[in-house]
């Protein structure tokens, strides 16, 4: 028979789950609503963000306010979908990690532009509550719409106002590169 504290530890785990599913939704409605003070406080004091392009890199809560602000300065009307999120629990029960797959519509700087993102999160409870402690932003792709048929098969898929970079996954993943490696 399960115990008491077996139930309790189900039932905290499965509240953590919807709270950490809230948490990723209003980190999306607060970039649609450009509302600085919501995006803000899902972040711990100490949070990180960070991308592998070094697109977005910041540390602590007031940073990454600051660079979402100068973002959104030329976003524009934006809108996002959170799709697949998986969360994992350690032995610690104030914190998980997550995989969040998510895509974009955005308009920066006026030129209609479509993403497709992956972050790799690390949350902490701190009084109950969930935040972001890292979130990790992984692009397959950032394009403006009238570039996006012809820029999914390269590897330059991330634009950042004129520059192209090389997107972030999954060429750079291991497990693509293990796949390369043992079935071409």
């Amino acid at each position: 028979m399960t115990s008491i504290e077996e139930l309790e530890s189900r039932v905290d785990r499965l509240e953590s789950r919807a709270s950490i599913r809230e948490l990723v939704t209003n980190y999306a409605v607060a970039c649609d609503e450009h509302d600085i003070p919501k995006l803000q406080n899902l972040f711990t004091l100490d949070a990180v963000f960070k991308s592998p392009s070094s697109f977005m890199q910041s540390a602590g809560r007031e940073a990454i306010a600051a660079m979402f602000i100068e973002v959104l300065k030329t976003r524009g009307p934006g809108y996002h979908w959170t799709h697949d999120l998986i969360v994992n629990f350690g032995d610690d029960e104030n914190s998980a990690s997550g995989i969040v797959y998510s895509h974009a519509e955005t308009t920066p700087n006026g030129v209609v532009s479509i993403a497709a993102m992956k972050y790799k999160d690390k949350y902490r409870r701190e009084s109950g509550v969930w935040y972001f402690s890292e979130r990790e932003i992984h692009f397959f792709y950032y394009v403006p719409m009238t570039e996006y048929i012809e820029t999914l098969n390269r590897q330059e898929r991330l634009y950042v106002g004129r520059d192209k970079r090389a997107a972030d996954f999954p060429e750079s993943s291991q497990g693509w590169k293990d796949f390369e490696n043992n079935y071409k």
